[in-house]
């Protein structure tokens, strides 16, 4: 779907960024200007190292740990190298090769993540495909489960380190986890900008910490170097047949902030994202699974708390701390991206319009959605309480973010084939090798299912459910709507010779459908008897680019006299801004005037029933979901004084 109405109401994000220049000292200002953009990719930079890289930047935690554990025995000295090897070219191959050097290429506008890749690959085939918009459902529904289970995962792992480092911290772990995740929620509405500025700094230093205390450990066994040769992870997985593929779903928990790393593109940039991994995060990251491999070799009894004792004894309870400072970052990664999907989904007609809060002047892709952002503390919360230690919770975490990977490669072969014109050969060729890994590293999470891997599953049928209703819903009200209505031209004729009373001023009408009589209109002229003397039927369209430029913003039509048409379009990234938008159709011999101008909004009621429509359940769910639509005044910007609202039943 590719129109919003008022009567559907559809969020994004207005981003124009403008500036000035002098008409004297040019090169002054270019220097300036170049010195201003140093400065601020540089910023960028830094900022993405907390925020997008903070999820995979905590993994060290735990997933060294987790695979050699998984072995069921103490491991032997070629089973940590084939264990380390693994992480190792985990991070290269999928995140690497994968996620910064192809589908960071793959932006949308400079918008990245599932959703965002979902509208390209159907701008690339050139209409919509039920395929494409189910593969996109799929990749978003389970990009939420993620979006809880790290926040969970990483903040508990974290806080487990107090009783390494004391054991009288032990009774008090789940307090101060849950105390430190409602926190970070409550403090989401200042802006991921502001987050980013706090806590990327402090993720500088976690990677610079990992570094050192990886490259103190290596010379503990410097056999364990041999792991940088991929030979020694094939070598395992040969060797260890069944084992081997239960601790590859322990290995993936190295690679599960990737992900993110894509849909967070739009807050950051893909040069900045791309430098930091390149320049320090997978740096920091080889090296410390290095060096805890050489850990795990000469100290096997350090296994289970592998990760902290890897510090001095008197740097322990200061690495917790950072280590608690770092996974609240960690868990920024995924709530930023959730806030960006949301937005994505609604314009993309996928979900119903929330509230949308702006929390940056400069950066359109800096948002904040309160009720996004209370049900996700809802569920992380739900989970912490459930699971209560992260060696429980990572037997649930995997599964969703293999599932989004899957749907994100599959989705790249459509964009590389299509859009790229690569071809379908040299797309397939190309994605095929990762494909094969997402697949490996999925069949392999499956076998978590029983242990608490179906929450992420279950919440994502859910959230699916939720999707595919509000677009079977929102397709029944639309297609029911045009069949009992009147095309606008017949309608404009018919009113010509109308005796109705014609008052001074204009009327807007907003809908989804520009080319038939609005029911608002309709039910005006019934109830009230008066037409005014310049009608315009208004309507908002969401594209499938981000951002639409300003010189294609307006499509005016003239119908009659009296009637008019006039399409808006919005990227499904932007903020529909209506008064600034009908100011700039001025220009297309449209007179505005907002204190002589109406604007009629149908206000739709819905009941349920079983002999029309969808099913009765998916009828209260849908019901639901309208509920919870942002009011369309607000969201259009429209002065609350000059909007009349009409309102009718229908049954669905």
């Amino acid at each position: 779907m590719t129109d919003s109405s008022s009567e559907h109401p559809a969020p994004s994000s207005e981003a124009s960024l403008s500036g000035a220049t002098g008409t004297h000292g040019a090169s002054a200002a270019e220097a300036t200007a170049t010195h201003g953009e140093r400065h601020s990719f540089w910023t960028l930079t830094i900022g993405s190292v907390g925020v997008v890289y903070g999820d995979i930047g905590t993994s060290p935690l735990y997933a060294m740990r987790e695979s050699l554990l998984h072995l069921g025995h103490q491991p032997s000295t070629e089973e940590v190298i084939g264990i380390v090897s693994l992480l190792t070219w985990a991070l290269v191959v999928v995140v690497t090769f994968k996620y910064v050097f192809i589908l960071l290429r793959a932006d949308n506008h400079g918008e990245g993540g599932t959703l965002s890749l979902m509208a390209l690959a159907q701008t690339a085939i050139g209409r919509n495909s039920t395929l494409l918009l189910a593969l996109g459902a799929v990749g978003a529904a389970l990009f939420y489960g993620d979006a809880i289970l790290t926040p969970a995962i990483s903040v508990l792992s974290a806080v487990e380190g107090l009783k390494v480092a004391t054991p009288v911290f032990e009774p008090y772990i789940l307090p101060i986890t849950i105390a430190i995740i409602v926190v970070l929620y409550a403090v989401q509405s200042s802006g991921t900008g502001k987050v980013a500025a706090l806590f990327g700094p402090v993720t500088v230093v976690w990677f610079v910490v990992l570094a050192v205390l990886g490259v103190l450990h290596i010379f503990d066994a410097p056999v364990v170097l041999h792991a940088l040769n991929p030979y020694h992870a094939a070598l395992f997985l040969v060797d260890h047949g069944w084992l081997a593929f239960i601790v590859l779903g322990a290995t993936f928990l190295a690679v599960t902030g990737a992900e993110a790393l894509y849909a967070d593109m739009g807050h950051f940039g893909r040069g900045p994202i791309r430098t930091a991994w390149l320049g320090l995060v997978l740096p920091s990251l080889v090296l410390n699974y290095l060096g805890q491999g050489g850990l795990a070799i000469s100290h096997p009894a350090a296994i289970k708390d592998l990760f902290f004792l890897t510090a001095p004894e008197w740097f322990r309870l200061p690495l917790v701390l950072l280590a608690c400072l770092a996974t609240v970052v960690a868990s920024q990664a995924v709530i930023s991206g959730a806030y960006s999907l949301t937005r994505q989904a609604m314009q993309l007609g996928m979900l119903p319009h929330l509230e949308v809060q702006h929390t940056s002047q400069t950066q359109a892709g800096q948002i904040y959605m309160p009720k996004v952002n209370w049900l996700m503390l809802a569920g992380v919360l739900a989970l912490v309480i459930v699971f209560q230690s992260s060696s429980s919770l990572a037997a649930a975490y995997g599964i969703a973010v293999t599932g989004t990977m899957i749907v994100t490669t599959l989705l790249a072969i459509v964009v590389i084939a299509k859009f790229w014109k690569f071809g379908w050969l040299a797309a397939v060729v190309c994605m095929t090798p990762f494909l094969i890994v997402d697949v490996a590293f999925l069949s392999a999470n499956l076998l978590k299912l029983p242990d608490g891997g179906y929450i992420p599953l279950i919440l994502g049928a859910a959230i699916v459910v939720l999707m595919w209703t509000w677009i079977r819903g929102v397709r029944f009200v639309e297609g029911r709507i045009r069949r009992e209505s009147i095309p606008i031209a017949e309608f404009a004729k018919s009113m010509s010779t109308s005796s109705a009373t014609r008052v001074k001023g204009t009327a807007m009408y907003l809908t989804s459908s520009p080319e038939i009589a609005p029911p608002a209109l309709l039910h005006n002229l019934k109830h009230n008897k008066v037409l005014h003397e310049r009608n315009v039927i208004l309507s908002v369209r969401t594209e499938r680019q981000p951002i639409v430029r300003e010189d294609e913003r307006i499509e005016f039509g003239k119908v009659s006299d009296e009637f008019s048409t006039l399409i808006v379009r919005y990227g499904f990234m932007e903020d529909p801004n209506l008064p600034r938008a009908l100011a700039q159709a001025k220009a297309y011999g449209l007179p505005f005037d907002m204190m002589k101008t109406s604007f009629f909004v149908g206000r739709r009621s819905f009941r349920a029933s079983a002999s029309v429509g969808m099913p009765l359940w998916q009828d209260h769910v849908f019901i639901g979901l309208v509920r919870q639509s942002f009011d369309v005044t607000e969201y259009f910007r429209i002065p609350a004084g000059r909007v009349v609202e009409l309102g009718n039943q229908m049954v669905v």
